[in-house]
């Protein structure tokens, strides 16, 4: 336990700035000070547990039909296939300072990287897996007699079975009651049997047992950003559906419930018993339920009737005595239920959970079918649903940073300052649905197209055309220059192939190799 298992880079050391106030990052680490060899572990266990049991149950909630509807909208706007590219790119066009073979190099690792998690073949496993549990871990595998080689393999971890652990020193400003938090170190911890409660019951002896330190550098993660109110906790997006996917449960079985029990019809039998005695009415009135009961009932198990008289069911008939000077035997019907037919409170609950998972309410109902028209016909629903897909993806692309800049700093490409300078500057382009992204783009080229042709009277007394060209078409310097340069060498072009095509030298006139007029000489 004195060691840590794995490998680390070595950075810059920097001196640690002490604070009051204790740090807090959305990985999920727990944050704990130093006070023993193992006094770390006996501050994590209640929060682990509870974090293992929130996994579990995100993952069953992922097996109910609606949620698992919701959870594959989200995850098939998220991964989008393409048979003949990648699903998702790098993009160095905003990194600056770095030469064609150094983006040549990181493109062919990031492209490395793809490959060793699979993301062209099982990318919507990841993505879902990631979604439901609220974070991944992959143990990064490197050859110790060859380091240089790179990563060899990105293995998967149960998020259950491993936890991020923060060591941080407090010390008190001398002459005052201040207490100040230094960072002093970061690993992760492993238990194989998950961390499910403390070793032999008592939490002082949470120790040797408790699990295996591995070195920070050594293990991939990747949390969804989503804490809870303490700060203590990764949460999934699935947790804000927890309540009402419960209350559409409860309510789907209430239904079914009384359905069964108030649909059908029954028949209540007031039987005369006159003047007879109390046990010789109730003895009449049994005889009078042997003679006139049903005989035949329904098996639901194996769809057979049968004829079985021993069993009394909440669907049978009622039977009721009735004295002398009464109105003697008489049978009357008790009506069923009367608003079976009625689902609002359940289609309510549905939508709700919709509503929590992000997802349009009106992606719910087959009915609606999808509109493939205008780009205004889509309402707010579906680009609030986009820009979370957005914020998704961004979030996700953290995991490609972390295994990049390991892998680009193990073979040697990079230092790990080299890597956090250029880091902001990467960006990840997913593959979209092309057909929209075409529509959309091409309706707002119409849209600015009209606008500059109503401009058309007013360019050059009102309006100028960079003017024209900066508001109307949004272009940028950068565009503007390149536009007006490409334009200037078609024009070139276009007089040079004009004065070809005017030039009599050859004796033709350029088109089909024709003869031209005699010259005057």
């Amino acid at each position: 336990m004195a060691t840590l298992f794995g490998f680390e880079i070595k950075r810059e050391s920097k001196d640690q700035t002490a604070s009051f106030a204790p740090l807090q990052l959305d990985d999920g680490a727990h944050n704990v000070s130093t006070g023993g060899m193992y006094g770390t572990y006996v501050d994590l266990e209640g929060a682990t547990r509870t974090e293992a049991e929130l996994i579990t149950r995100y993952r069953r909630m992922s097996m109910q039909p609606e949620c698992d509807m919701a959870i594959d909208d989200i995850i098939h706007e998220f991964i989008v296939y393409d048979e003949r590219n990648r699903i998702v790119d790098i993009n160095l066009d905003m990194v600056q300072g770095l030469s064609a073979s150094t983006k040549k190099i990181i493109q062919k690792e990031f492209e490395y990287v793809l490959d060793l998690l699979e993301f062209n073949e099982k990318g919507y496993e990841v993505a879902r897996h990631w979604y439901i549990d609220g974070r991944m871990f992959y143990h990064i595998i490197v050859d110790p007699d060859n380091v240089q080689g790179g990563i060899q393999e990105l293995r998967y971890i149960d998020p259950r079975k491993i936890k991020k652990v923060r060591e941080n020193k407090k010390e008190r400003i001398p002459g005052t009651q201040v207490q100040v938090e230094r960072h002093i170190n970061e690993f992760f911890l492993y238990n194989d049997k998950g961390f499910v409660g403390y070793p032999g019951g008592s939490p002082t002896s949470a120790g040797q047992d408790q699990g295996v330190k591995i070195a920070k550098d050594t293990i991939l993660h990747c949390t969804s950003g989503v804490m809870s109110e303490d700060n203590r906790l990764v949460l999934s997006h699935l947790h804000k559906a927890i309540k009402p996917l419960n209350q559409l449960r409860i309510l789907e079985d209430a239904t079914v419930i009384y359905r069964i029990a108030r649909a059908p019809e029954r028949r209540i039998f007031y039987i005369d018993v006159g003047n007879l005695p109390k046990m010789k009415a109730e003895q009449y009135l049994r005889d009078m339920m042997v003679k006139h009961k049903n005989r035949l009932i329904y098996d639901a198990a194996t769809g057979e009737i049968r004829d079985d008289r021993k069993f009394m069911t909440m669907l049978e008939d009622y039977w009721l005595p009735r004295r002398e000077g009464g109105r003697g035997t008489e049978i009357t019907t008790l009506p069923g239920g009367q608003n079976l037919g009625e689902m609002d409170d359940v289609l309510y609950f549905q939508k709700k959970m919709f509503k929590s998972l992000n997802v349009p309410v009106s992606r719910l109902e087959p009915e609606t079918g999808m509109t493939l028209g205008r780009a205004t016909e889509i309402n707010r629903d579906e680009v609030k649903f986009q820009k979370f897909i957005q914020r998704l993806r961004m979030r996700f692309s953290m995991l490609f940073d972390g295994a990049l800049e390991k892998q680009l700093v193990l073979k040697g490409h990079m230092t790990p300052e080299e890597f956090n300078e250029i880091r902001r500057d990467i960006k990840y382009d997913f593959k979209h649905d092309n057909y929209f992204s075409e529509l959309k783009e091409d309706e707002i080229l119409n849209a600015r197209i009209n606008t500059a042709n109503a401009l058309d009277g007013f360019v050059g007394k009102y309006f100028s055309v960079d003017w024209v060209k900066r508001n109307v078409f949004k272009m940028t310097e950068d565009e503007i220059e390149k536009m007006q340069s490409e334009m200037d060498d078609e024009a070139d072009q276009s007089t040079e192939m004009d004065a070809a095509l005017a030039d009599p030298a050859d004796g033709t006139n350029g088109i089909d190799g024709e003869q031209g007029p005699p010259s005057d000489g």
